[in-house]
């Protein structure tokens, strides 16, 4: 699965794809796994999409980012305005998130596993600030197609290399790759439905008793909401007893009934892409309830891009924003960034404390009379 970047003009204004049909002659059976293929390479599409605008954001100023161009080819292309503002909030946002967990006091070493992450840079972005933090894990999760194309690219460059601890080592087929601090494991989330007869692949060196981070960014909104909600709920009632503290970021766009939102869906379908979590999980009440579902009962919150951006920055680095372009879709920004969100939640476990840093927002948050909820 991949991570499409928020907010998309490009995605929403771009014409349907060549139509193509099935091939004649060919067993129903082959014909069904044909079109599946298809369909995963219309999602994958979408994370060189996300690339290509976190490069963009990049180049301009918003972000420090010197992994970026590695996952872009040649000198990736300038997107609009409210799209680098976009990325920016989606990527700090997630970022402050990641870092309150592993900054916080703990007696275990703690764990990160991101879903779908695809060419996400964020494990080596981390590395790169290690002297502020203690040593953690990082798992990364993905369709065996785009984990060999990651692993291929990190394993050419000592730029990457030199920020793994210890030894790497990958399959025969180059689709895993697993060291002391970070993997990369090949696997379709779709397989971990109870009802699938073959068991899931053991996920080498993911530890089900550490304080443990789940990342979904805009990845189980693509699968089914019976596989979505299956395999998010394989990590957090299943592979994880119920004493490991554990968290889920989500990351996904909302509310798909009002009048943008409709073109939206409708835009996107026409390139073969299917958000087909959204009804199901398409408001921040939503959002929050699909958190306490998966178990995670001691704190859920749930905040637009654009409350992100108006209550979560500073005035002074809206300032530095806003000085590197001028933003003259002021109300096509507030749409696109009232139509997607970050949810996160958590259970304490035995290592509550993990969670103090979202604790604390979640209070001021509900001092400020917003919407979250902290239980």
């Amino acid at each position: 699965m991949a991570a499409p970047h928020i907010p998309n003009l490009n995605t929403l204004r771009r014409g349907p794809p060549p139509l193509t049909g099935r091939a004649r002659g060919v067993p129903s059976s082959s014909r069904d796994e044909a079109d599946q293929l298809a369909k995963d390479k219309i999602v994958q599409q979408t994370d060189q999409d996300a690339s290509v605008s976190r490069l963009s954001a990049v180049q301009i100023g918003y972000l420090d980012d010197p992994y970026a161009r590695f996952f872009v080819s040649g000198d990736g292309q300038r997107r609009f305005p409210i799209i680098n503002r976009g990325t920016y909030v989606r990527t700090t946002s997630i970022d402050t998130l990641v870092l309150q967990f592993l900054s916080s006091p703990s007696l275990y070493q703690k764990q990160i596993i991101s879903l779908g992450a695809g060419s996400d840079t964020r494990f080596f972005r981390l590395r790169s600030h290690s002297q502020t933090l203690p040593p953690f894990l990082y798992h990364e999760l993905d369709l065996p197609s785009n984990t060999s194309q990651k692993i291929s690219i990190v394993t050419r460059s000592s730029t990457f290399q030199n920020l793994i601890s210890g030894d790497i080592t990958t399959s025969e087929d180059h689709t895993s790759l697993s060291s002391p601090s970070y993997n990369i494991h090949p696997l379709d989330l779709r397989t971990l439905d109870p009802t699938n007869p073959t068991p899931p692949p053991s996920l080498h060196r993911i530890d089900p008793l550490l304080p443990t981070l789940l990342i979904s960014e805009c990845c189980l909104i693509y699968l089914s909401p019976h596989l979505a909600d299956a395999a998010a709920t394989y990590f957090t009632r299943t592979l994880f007893p119920a004493s490991t503290s554990l968290g889920l970021i989500l990351y996904e766009p909302i509310n798909p009934n009002t009048p943008f939102g409709r073109v939206m869906v409708s835009n996107l379908a026409a390139r073969g892409i299917v958000l087909q979590t959204l009804k199901r999980y398409g408001s921040l009440e939503a959002q929050r309830e699909r958190l306490r579902v998966y178990g995670l009962g001691s704190g859920r919150q749930a905040r637009t891009v654009d409350m992100l951006w108006e209550e979560g920055v500073g005035e002074g680095e809206k300032e530095r924003v806003a000085g590197l372009e001028m933003v003259d879709e002021v109300e096509e920004w507030k749409l696109l960034a009232g139509h997607y969100c970050v949810a996160w939640g958590w259970r304490d476990g035995v290592d509550g404390g993990v969670w103090d840093g979202w604790r604390e927002e979640g209070e001021a948050c509900g001092r400020g009379g917003g919407e979250d909820l902290v239980v």
